[in-house]
């Protein structure tokens, strides 16, 4: 496959538009299906666990949580945060909750994060959010026993991000037992020129300060004892994949604990959908890793 720095840009933009590989629908009505299963999935979320909504953890009225308690009383719980796609300018914490309804009943709790999405925020601000959304997460629930993270798409960049913080300026550590990043764009560079960077705005400073894949020495400083999976739909596109396998070889050169899902039968949208359902091969190793299979 052509480098992408020598494509035509509408190749670049037509590898960078997850709808239009999608082989159960056309490119609008996957996006609509998408949106439309989410919703579905947190309002059962919603129906099924203890729920605290609009849980602030900073001081901007964007930097809100949810979180989806389950009924056990266990002292040690696990807890996902989840960061949500949308290409850092679409979806929100209302489409986040669905992963709660098969781990809810595992007594897992789910913390779905908003940060301001463009345009009104920009690529560091997002990424200073979600950073900030863990450490209120970890202040709030001293008894975690387990923390993991997990975000799509954009939401898997910003979850690679916080993995790749120097928590040396913030009050806490956290200690981020496992880190699911599924179908993530971890080089910033490519989408510069797309249609993608139209409200982002990103100059190529920006894009590289905030690209996971120029970040590893940092992550292997913070999360060296945090099992990444990096997962990739079967229906990615060439470019999509090529961001999650040549991310998966760059944290596994300096030996982190690093394993790569290609996810079959799968597109962009349906990977992260299907962790609506307990018997789907992400849920499984999701609760696998947190023991509890």
């Amino acid at each position: 496959m052509l480098h992408w720095t020598k494509m035509k840009k509408d190749e670049l933009e037509r590898q960078y538009s997850p709808s239009r590989w999608s082989h159960r629908m056309s490119a609008d009505d996957v996006i609509k299906a998408h949106v439309k299963a989410l919703k579905e999935g947190t309002e059962r979320a919603r129906g099924l666990a203890q729920t605290l909504l609009n849980v602030p953890y900073g001081e901007g009225d964007g930097e809100k949580l949810d979180v989806y308690i389950p009924s056990t009383s266990s002292l040690d719980v696990n807890l996902v945060i989840y960061l949500h796609g949308g290409y850092w300018q679409f979806l929100s914490k209302e489409e986040s909750g669905f992963m709660a309804v098969p781990l809810v009943d595992k007594g897992v709790v789910v913390v779905a994060v908003d940060y301001d999405i463009a345009p009104k925020g920009n690529m560091d601000l997002m990424v200073s959010q979600v950073r900030r959304s863990v450490v209120s997460v970890v202040q709030q629930y001293s008894h975690i026993s387990g923390l993991y993270l997990c975000g799509h798409s954009a939401g898997a960049h910003l979850a690679a991000m916080v993995l790749s913080t120097d928590w040396s300026q913030y009050s806490i550590t956290p200690q981020i037992k496992g880190a699911f990043l599924v179908s993530g764009i971890y080089d910033l560079l490519p989408i510069l020129s797309t249609f993608v960077n139209e409200p982002l705005k990103m100059t190529e400073e920006v894009a590289v300060r905030n690209s996971p894949s120029k970040l590893v020495p940092q992550l292997k400083l913070s999360s060296s004892s945090c099992h990444i999976i990096v997962a990739v739909a079967e229906n990615d596109s060439p470019e999509f994949r090529k961001q999650s396998e040549e991310y998966y070889k760059t944290l596994q050169a300096p030996g982190l604990n690093v394993t790569m899902e290609d996810v079959p039968n799968t597109d962009h949208f349906s990977i992260i959908e299907q962790l609506v359902d307990g018997e789907y091969h992400l849920t499984k190793l999701l609760l696998k890793m947190m023991g509890k299979s």
